[in-house]
């Protein structure tokens, strides 16, 4: 009797237990599925460039990939099974499928054949045109580790061609043209100082790229990563200026030739030779990569007054800005960062203009702040907004409700627009690169 009663009781919790981890399951279910609402409608549920590719037949629902994401929410569990929910937000840090124990990860960026804004690109990154390759953020991949790594390898599989084929060098002709000197541009020229290539790099923004126009002390988050012929970088969030120098000291250090100030024009070519066009003359070159990243020259509104003094299309330094009134037309994460960096400022008055009416694709961290900055008046945003004019001393916005549209007039002495960029993609399609989507039917 008394085992029969000990097989009972543990019979009976081990009934409660299942029960319990039922309802928490559901719970978690139900959850998750709130969130993924809430991505859909937001738009946030679909991948910008890499994201976890999941398989559910291998997927057990431990979890891992969620503990090991550092950024908020890109994936949930439904039914056990992984799921992505905020999409948008991956940024290919890669931790969640190192973390999955059975393999049932891979981050990337899965089938481009239906993307226009992804050109299509062998395995070792050469693109439609022979000779010519794509490293870094132009072909879809974000993080500098990621930027580093193919910049490194793509000048490996250039030397080891050049070596295969054992065709003398021609006067006049280098084995590399760089178009890019931020991340994947930098470890490119570096790692062509190694193989003894001849190259030559050329950059619209000087040594960094991008990274250069970050407001002032802005983190930048690096992964541990090798830099050809510097040696091992450290991980941790480094503040722009520290990158920025960084760069500027292993340029003076190893001797790496960048000519600044410099843009593509085009690309055709001649034989076994590529004529590059750049806005300071022509260099002829054996190959070239395109690391020159996605962002291009900054999108303008098109309305009155945009030729103004008083309007930008980057925040260098918020310090610099006190007592003003300040508009930021935007909602993407460089848009709040402004926005956050110049309410700290003394005595400034920050609104934002977005046209949406909510935030999205917005990294977690930059999402939570402003949620507080607005909750706490030191931002106040304004959604569902277009610039209609820009004034010497006010800004008109027009501002939909319930499908009405009003105007509304705020005084103004700085306008800050962060609209995107216009990518360098009719540049790349008039080359001859071919994307997926419908401008690989364009460029056929």
């Amino acid at each position: 009797m008394f085992m029969a009663g000990i097989i009972l009781f543990i019979v009976v919790v081990l009934m409660a237990l299942s029960a319990w981890q039922r309802h928490v399951d559901l719970d978690v279910k139900k959850e998750t599925l709130e969130k993924l609402q809430d991505a859909v409608e937001r738009g946030s549920h679909k991948p910008l460039a890499q994201y976890p590719q999941i398989n559910p037949y291998t997927c057990i629902g431990c979890g891992s990939c969620i503990e090991a994401c550092p950024e908020d929410e890109v994936i949930g569990l439904v039914n056990g099974i992984a799921h992505i929910v905020h999409g948008s937000r991956c940024v290919g840090h890669g931790n969640c499928e190192f973390a999955c124990p059975v393999g049932a990860i891979k981050v990337g960026l899965g089938d481009i054949t239906l993307r226009p804004d992804i050109p299509i690109l062998s395995k070792d990154t050469e693109t439609s045109v022979p000779g010519i390759y794509i490293a870094g953020e132009l072909g879809g991949i974000a993080l500098i580790r990621n930027a580093i790594a193919q910049g490194t390898q793509t000048i490996d599989v250039i030397a080891q061609k050049f070596r295969s084929e054992r065709k003398p060098q021609a006067p006049g002709i280098v084995d590399v043209v760089i178009v890019g000197a931020g991340p994947a541009g930098m470890a490119a020229s570096l790692r062509a100082i190694e193989h003894k290539l001849n190259y030559a790099t050329i950059s619209q923004d000087g040594v960094g790229g991008a990274v250069r126009k970050y407001p002032r002390r802005k983190l930048t988050l690096v992964q541990a990563v090798n830099i050809p012929l510097h040696g091992k970088m450290n991980g941790g969030e480094i503040e722009k200026e520290e990158l920025v120098d960084l760069w500027e000291k292993i340029v003076r250090t190893h001797g790496v030739k960048i000519q600044a100030g410099i843009s593509l024009k085009d690309i055709r070519r001649k034989g076994d030779v590529l004529d590059v066009t750049t806005s300071s003359g022509t260099l002829l070159a054996r190959s070239v990569i395109l690391a020159m990243g996605r962002r291009g020259t900054p999108r303008q509104l098109g309305v009155p007054g945009e030729e103004s003094g008083k309007v930008m299309y980057e925040l260098i330094d918020a310090a610099t800005y006190h007592r003003e009134r300040l508009l930021i037309v935007g909602g993407g994460d460089s848009a709040v960062e402004a926005a956050i960096g110049l309410a700290n400022q003394t005595g400034n008055t920050v609104t934002m203009s977005y046209r949406k009416e909510n935030f999205f694709r917005l990294k977690s961290r930059n999402e939570e702040r402003i949620r507080d900055y607005m909750a706490k008046k030191r931002v106040q945003v304004i959604f569902s907004t277009e610039v209609l004019s820009i004034d010497s001393d006010a800004v008109e916005l027009s501002v939909e409700r319930n499908g009405q549209k009003t105007n509304l007039r705020i005084p103004n002495d700085y306008v800050f627009i962060f609209a995107g960029g216009e990518p360098p993609y009719p540049l790349l399609k008039q080359i001859g690169i071919r994307f997926g989507g419908n401008l690989a039917k364009a460029a056929a």
